[in-house]
């Protein structure tokens, strides 16, 4: 879907690594055994961050060494049975079909007749998911519904498209008003904000020949020094205000890797993409992944 929101693993220590990997193989196991191997299809490294922010236990009570189901020759470490990995597991696959829902109705039809398909193959994993955290599955929608109204409009806002969606990442914590949980709804805000606004400058190119609605390019930011600034300023705003609301959480042995993420991983990330490596990363990732 995005897949932003990774660590800097050469900054990550060998145990912390093989934590996240466990992490995320946990969750591509858990998506698959409840959702069906469809969902893993769409497995997303921003679900692996929100698992660990939402874990109950610690990773040494719940490691089991598993064969990889994309990979039946390798045997992986993976994190098993435990409250935040489900919830994540859930929320990745409803926020999946939605977004598919979303991208059918803004392609073109060609492209809408191949997405189709798999929004009908995930339907199932996604009526399950929804039970699992019906308020997540609400919250997705009505904030994709607002989202859709301003691009119908051609808002020129950065702040309002931005807020819809960060919305739908605050819902991820699963919090509703539980003391001293306040944090993790603000980090998680935030992050969802900076995804928005990262996301949006990375799709500049491809927006801004097929005519797709770009808060960024409507409000002419591209265009002059003053407004690049001003995007690049805003989207470092948030990851401060998400490294903020993380020095109040209790977060355990994750706590490396999450500080490693939002410290590290996103301001990388973010250089990446305001200057175009990270388009010619994700192509060298995708030639490895179909050679391996």
């Amino acid at each position: 879907m995005f897949g932003y929101v990774r660590p800097l693993k050469k900054a990550l220590p060998q145990e912390d690594a093989a934590r996240y990997q466990a992490v995320y193989c946990g969750l591509c196991r858990t998506i698959g055994q409840r959702y069906g191997f469809v969902a893993q299809w769409f497995l997303n490294y921003d679900f692996a961050f929100l698992a660990m922010l939402l874990a109950k236990e610690q990773v040494g009570a719940c490691v089991v060494c598993r064969r990889c189901p994309v990979y039946p020759w390798r045997k992986r470490q993976a994190w098993e049975q435990d409250e935040g990995l489900e919830l994540a597991a859930a929320e990745s696959v409803v926020l999946c079909y939605w977004k598919l829902k979303d991208s059918m109705q803004d392609s073109g039809f060609l492209k809408a007749c191949l997405i189709w398909p798999l929004t009908l193959l995930l339907l199932p994993g996604y009526r399950r998911a929804a039970k699992h955290c019906a308020e997540f599955a609400a919250t997705v929608q009505t904030c994709l519904e607002e989202l859709r109204q301003m691009e119908e409009a051609s808002l020129p806002s950065l702040d309002r498209p931005a807020d819809a969606f960060a919305r739908i990442l605050q819902a991820a914590s699963g919090v509703h008003g539980q003391e001293g949980q306040a944090a993790l709804s603000q980090l998680l805000y935030h992050v969802g904000r900076w995804i928005y606004l990262v996301d949006a400058w990375d799709d500049l190119e491809e927006d801004r020949n097929r005519g797709g609605y770009n808060p960024i390019l409507l409000k002419g930011y591209v265009d002059t020094a003053e407004g690049t600034a001003y995007v690049h300023d805003t989207m470092a705003s948030s990851l401060a205000m998400a490294q903020s609301a993380f020095f109040w959480l209790e977060t355990g042995v994750w706590s490396p890797v999450i500080d490693n993420i939002l410290s590290l991983g996103l301001p990388a990330m973010q250089e990446a993409v305001l200057t175009g490596v990270w388009k010619t990363e994700k192509k060298r990732i995708i030639r490895r992944s179909n050679h391996e």
